[in-house]
């Protein structure tokens, strides 16, 4: 009875720990077919791909820099974009927010005036950043980005710097020494 007991309770664990990581799936999903949105969706194997074609493209080149930004584009294991402009931004963003487990998330940056707001947040896991995520919204647009991976911040320093991965403009302007 003792091994059923602690079974069930490993498994209420999980599956509440897996229903704060779906929270922000379940919010992409709920906007997937309405056609107000702009949908991106860049998968695991193809951050993987493209981490490993400019590897090989830096070793022919012996060029540092790009094996380098190979090994930091195969860190990032997928990311999600959702986006809208003539819509209620700033009520798109209180129901994201809404959505999130705060205690699992740690403030990066926080903009806020009047008619807008912008925040990015971090997930981590044993010492690593799991989850970068933007949200923002307006009186007239909206957008979250979730890029998951296991980068530290230095990583995401350099990929702010040094690409044109959605929202890294936004990211370097509050960036985050660790």
């Amino acid at each position: 009875m003792k091994k059923l007991m602690s079974i069930l309770m490993m498994m209420l664990m999980f599956s509440a720990a897996q229903a704060q990581d779906d929270a922000i799936v379940k919010f992409f999903s709920k906007y997937m077919e309405d056609d107000a949105f702009s949908r991106v969706y860049i998968s695991p194997k193809m951050m993987q791909m493209a981490g490993g074609f400019l590897k090989s493209a830096a070793e022919e080149d012996e060029d540092q820099d790009a094996q380098d930004m190979g090994e930091l584009i195969s860190k990032v294991k997928g990311i999600r974009i959702l986006s809208a402009e003539e819509v209620d931004g700033m009520s798109l963003y209180e129901e994201a927010m809404s959505t999130l487990n705060k205690n699992k998330y740690e403030d990066l940056m926080d903009v806020q005036d009047k008619s807008s707001s912008l925040k990015f947040m971090v997930r981590e896991e044993e010492g690593k950043v799991a989850e970068l995520l933007m949200i923002s919204g307006s009186d007239t647009e909206f957008t979250l980005l979730s890029m998951l991976g296991r980068f530290t911040y230095a990583d995401l320093n350099i990929l702010a710097e040094k690409t044109d991965l959605p929202g890294m403009n936004e990211y370097s302007s509050g960036k985050k020494n660790k």
